[in-house]
């Protein structure tokens, strides 16, 4: 399903930025290739200006100036004298060219009325148009048309100029943007490939989380359930004194039963959203000390020594909800008694760290291996792996956790000193 998943998204964000990608690209070209375009015409005519004002000031050209402007300004120059061409320039003339001259010449004629071969449409000044056109070849020009007049006649210009250059010129970028397309969008399926990867890892380590959650609940259900049926079955069998201890023992693993369903419910809350507390100013101290005078006769019962150490200085007042900071401080003294050998000791200490109150619970059992301490606080885990304790059933300190986030606190583990294990809570105050 995931890897599925993962193709598919690869897919999507390679499809989504690939087009983002070429649009953006096609913007891009589109003004690159406007604003070549849009230079490309004023320049010719300010060529031509040039070209045109320099025949006008000149009594006499030369063959050699008009190569020099050809090479300049990439022109295709027909000046005639009177009406008749230069002679270099007739003997070079093939038959494309010549059609060429007479399109334009045609054109200008029609188009623009300056019949540059007819004396009669000389004037005192010059006359000159610019126009585009294209030519027979397929191929676009700029043309510009001009009479001059002179003391003994006319001088007739045609100049061509081709768009050949400008237009490879275009092809080729066109074909350099979409090079860089194609490169850009295989280093995006590449980066897709492996951000996609890491999006989905999270959901596949949460659901795999909650697969084993959906496992150990189902373990931890079925004990007590398969005891309960086997008493049943039991009782039908057995005398009344020994139906009577079958009935408790179904008593006893209802309602395990029904204190592990109380605590996947809890869990099930915090996942949601749902978890709510009620805080309230509260005095930290005379919380712990409630802590533990409730478990101090248990402590005895189970042979522990169990103590309370209080600082000196009053302690600000916490704004938190009591029952279920004493509810997590039950958590941890209870893990503690059930993992302390007899004649072991607990201790419960509570102090105050800048604008923090900090509560431990440290015992010195056997402790918790460096290896387990990352999933210490994971749904189901318990120390006891053969799950010899049937009063716990992994979920306290996770419930714990979770209790101490809605505070805004934190909970953390660590060494005890000589062996065993310390937990801390830190709560902020007032």
């Amino acid at each position: 399903m995931f890897k599925k998943l993962h193709i598919q998204m690869t897919f999507f964000c390679t499809l989504v930025t690939s087009l983002i990608l070429v649009a953006m690209s096609c913007v891009c070209l589109y003004i690159a290739e406007s604003g070549i375009r849009k230079g490309s015409y004023p320049t010719f005519v300010n060529n031509v200006s040039s070209t045109l004002s320099h025949l006008e000031n000149q009594s006499r050209l030369t063959h050699q100036w008009i190569l020099e402007m050809e090479a300049s300004y990439q022109f295709m120059i027909d000046v005639r004298d009177n009406g008749t061409p230069l002679l270099f320039r007739s003997l070079n003339r093939d038959e494309n060219t010549e059609q060429l001259l007479i399109q334009a010449e045609n054109m200008a004629k029609d188009a623009y009325d300056l019949d540059i071969s007819g004396p009669d449409s000389v004037g005192i000044l010059s006359r000159h148009a610019e126009f585009s056109m294209k030519g027979l070849d397929g191929s676009d020009y700029y043309v510009s048309a001009a009479l001059i007049p002179k003391a003994r006649g006319h001088i007739s210009v045609l100049i061509l100029y081709s768009l050949q250059a400008e237009q490879a010129a275009l092809r080729q970028q066109r074909t350099l943007f979409i090079l860089v397309d194609i490169a850009a969008i295989l280093i995006l399926g590449i980066f897709s490939l492996f951000f996609t990867k890491r999006m989905i890892r999270p959901i596949e380590e949460s659901r795999q989380r909650q697969m084993q959650f959906i496992a150990s609940a189902s373990h931890e259900l079925r004990s007590p359930l398969t005891v309960m049926l086997t008493s049943l079955s039991a009782m039908k069998i057995a005398s009344h004194e020994e139906a009577e201890n079958f009935s408790e023992i179904i008593h006893s693993e209802g309602e395990r039963m029904s204190h592990l369903i109380n605590d996947m419910l809890e869990l099930a809350n915090a996942a949601n959203g749902s978890w709510s507390i009620h805080p309230r100013m509260l005095e930290l101290d005379t919380l712990v000390l409630q802590t533990f005078e409730k478990y101090e006769g248990l402590a005895k019962k189970k042979g522990l020594s169990l103590s309370v150490s209080l600082p000196e200085e009053t302690i600000p007042d916490c704004c938190c909800d009591g029952e279920r900071i004493a509810q997590v401080f039950s958590i941890l003294i209870d893990n503690a008694f059930s993992y302390t050998p007899a004649g072991g000791k607990v201790c419960l200490n509570l102090s105050v760290k800048g604008s923090e109150a900090v509560i431990s619970v440290s015992d010195n059992g056997p402790g918790i291996p460096d290896e387990e301490k990352k999933i210490i606080f994971d749904r189901f885990y318990r120390a006891d792996k053969a799950h010899k304790s049937k009063a716990h059933f992994g979920l306290g300190l996770c419930i714990a956790k979770e209790i101490v986030k809605l505070h805004r606190g934190r909970i953390t583990l660590e060494d005890t000193p000589g062996g065993g294990a310390t937990f801390s809570v830190t709560l902020p105050l007032q």
